[in-house]
C-alpha cells in the first residue's frame, strides 16, 4: 500500500525540515573524560569527529581495557549521561513551490523563505559498561517538539572468546558506517546528513534501504587489538528501524571491512574499506476493511546498495571519501505491488553517487568543514523518464569553534551554509533548490 511508504525526493525533505527543524543525532560524551580523567580531545578531533583513539575506545566496547572500566570502580557520583541541544538561528529556503489561494486552486509557483531563532531536538545519551566486556548505549531522542522516540538502545558483549575478533551487539543501532552520519559534524537543515545514506529515485517506495537510519538487529564485529583492521556484520530487521515489526518478516544484511595504514602523516591513519548492505523488503500488505494490516507485508522484493570508502589525513587536513552503487527492484522503482504485472518496459532504478568531505583543524578549538556530494542515475525505472531526475548536487561549508573544551562539557559555536539541487522535482518540472543558513550554539553537558 502507498501510504505505507514514503517517498525520496529533495521537496518533502526540504519542506519538512525547514517547518520542524533538523535534529541530528550525534554522540560526544564528557561522561567518558569525566570518567576516566581524560581531556575531551583525548577521543576527539574535534567533537563530535573521533580521531584513532577514540575509534578504537570505541570498537572495545567504550572501554581503556583497564580496571577502570568496570563500573564496581567508579566513583559513586559518576553518572554517564550526557544531554545535547543546539539553541540557533536559521533561514531556510526553497526556490519553487506550489501555491494556492485559501480557497482556490493552484496559482502558481513561488520561493519560500523562513528564518528566526530555534532549538534542535534533545539528545539524552547514556552509555559505558554495565560490567567488563559488557557495554551499553541508550540515547532517548526528541524532535525540537519534545516528541520523543528511541535513537539507539543495544547492549554488546565485548571480547567474546578474550578476543578483540569476536563482539555481539544486540538492539537498535547505527550501521557500522565509518564515516559515521551521527558524529557528522554538521547540523543545518541540508547539511546535516549524508545524501547518499537516505537516496531512493524519484517514485521508488524502498525506504528500507536508508543506510544513515539506526537499524534493529544483532551485529557481529571484530578488530585486531589496535584497531587497525575491523571488520562487522549485521542481521537486521527490514523496517527502517521501527518497532512492533510493522512491516513483515524480511530481513536485510550490512557488511563491513577497513584497514588502516600509517604513511608518516601527522594527524591520524589513513584507512580504507567498503561495504554493502543487502536485503529485501515487502511491496504491499493484506487489508482488512480497506486498511492494510500491519505487519502483513508481502511480496518482498531485493535491493542493495555497495561501495567504497576512505579516510585521507595529511597534518591538519583530512578527506573522508564515500562511493556507493545502488540499485532496487523494479517493483519498487516502479512503485508496483508484487502481486500485480509492472508496467510495460519497467526496469531496476539504478545509480552512482558518492562525496569528498574535507576538514581543516586548526587547533583543537577550531576546525573548518566542507562538502562536495553528488547522486546521478544510472537507470530510471519507467522509459521515458528524464535521465537525470532526481540527481543531487549538494555543498556545504562552515566551521566549529570550541570556547572551551573540558571534561564537564562541550560548547561550539557553529556557522554553516548548506545548498542542494535536485533534478526535475519542482513542481513544473525544474530543478529544485534548498539553503539552509545556520548560526548557533552547540552543547551537550
Amino acid at each position: 500500500m502507498a501510504s505505507f511508504f514514503r517517498f525520496g525526493g529533495l521537496r518533502t525533505v526540504a519542506v519538512a525540515i525547514a517547518i520542524l527543524g533538523w535534529a541530528p543525532s550525534a554522540f560526544g560524551f564528557p561522561a567518558f573524560a569525566r570518567k576516566y580523567g581524560l581531556p575531551c580531545s583525548a577521543c576527539h578531533e574535534a567533537w563530535p569527529k573521533l580521531n584513532i583513539f577514540g575509534q578504537t575506545f570505541k570498537d572495545n566496547g567504550y572501554q581503556l581495557m583497564n580496571d577502570r572500566d568496570a563500573p564496581i570502580w567508579q566513583n559513586p557520583a559518576y553518572w554517564p549521561v550526557t544531554f545535547r541541544i543546539t539553541p540557533h538561528w536559521h533561514r531556510e529556503s526553497v526556490n519553487r513551490v506550489a501555491v494556492d489561494t485559501q480557497a482556490g486552486p493552484l496559482t502558481g509557483v513561488r520561493e519560500i523563505n523562513s528564518h528566526g531563532f530555534d532549538l534542535t531536538g534533545l539528545d539524552i545519551l547514556s552509555g559505558g559498561t554495565l560490567s567488563n566486556n559488557f557495554s551499553f548505549l541508550m540515547v532517548p531522542s526528541s524532535d525540537n517538539t519534545g516528541a520523543f522516540h528511541f535513537e539507539s538502545v543495544w547492549v554488546r558483549f565485548d571480547n567474546l572468546l578474550k578476543s578483540p575478533w569476536l563482539n555481539v551487539k544486540v538492539g537498535k543501532f547505527e550501521l557500522d558506517n565509518v564515516i559515521s552520519e551521527k558524529r557528522i559534524m554538521n547540523v543545518s537543515a541540508n547539511g546535516g546528513f549524508y545524501q547518499l545514506y537516505h537516496f531512493s529515485p524519484q517514485g521508488d517506495t524502498n525506504f528500507f534501504g536508508q543506510m544513515g537510519d539506526n537499524q534493529l538487529g544483532l551485529e557481529v564485529m571484530g578488530h585486531s587489538k589496535n584497531d587497525r583492521t575491523r571488520y562487522s556484520a549485521a542481521l537486521l530487521s527490514s523496517n527502517d528501524g521501527n518497532v512492533n515489526l510493522p512491516f513483515g518478516n524480511s530481513y536485510s544484511t550490512f557488511v563491513s571491512a577497513s584497514r588502516a595504514f600509517n604513511f608518516g602523516y601527522e594527524g591520524g591513519l589513513d584507512r580504507v574499506g567498503a561495504y554493502a548492505f543487502v536485503g529485501s523488503a515487502p511491496t504491499y500488505f493484506l487489508n482488512a476493511n480497506g486498511v492494510a494490516i500491519p505487519g502483513s507485508g508481502l511480496g518482498n522484493k531485493p535491493f542493495h546498495r555497495e561501495g567504497a570508502f576512505a579516510l585521507l589525513y595529511a597534518k591538519k587536513l583530512d578527506f573522508s571519501l564515500f562511493y556507493q552503487h545502488g540499485w532496487d527492484s523494479a517493483f519498487f522503482g516502479a512503485a508496483t505491488q508484487a502481486n500485480q504485472p509492472l508496467p510495460a518496459g519497467a526496469r531496476a532504478p539504478s545509480w552512482n553517487g558518492g562525496f569528498v568531505e574535507t576538514h581543516y583543524t586548526v587547533n583543537p578549538q577550531l576546525i573548518f568543514i566542507q562538502r562536495d556530494e553528488f547522486v546521478r542515475m544510472s537507470q530510471q525505472a519507467l522509459p521515458g523518464t528524464p535521465g537525470n531526475l532526481g540527481d543531487i548536487d549538494a555543498y556545504t561549508f562552515g566551521y566549529r569553534y570550541y570556547p572551551f573544551i573540558n571534561s564537564r562539557a562541550g560548547f561550539a559555536f557553529h556557522n554553516e551554509y548548506s545548498l542542494a539541487r535536485q533534478q526535475h522535482t519542482a513542481p513544473e518540472g525544474n530543478s529544485l533548490s534548498s539553503s539552509s543558513v545556520f548560526v548557533g550554539f552547540d552543547f551537550d553537558f
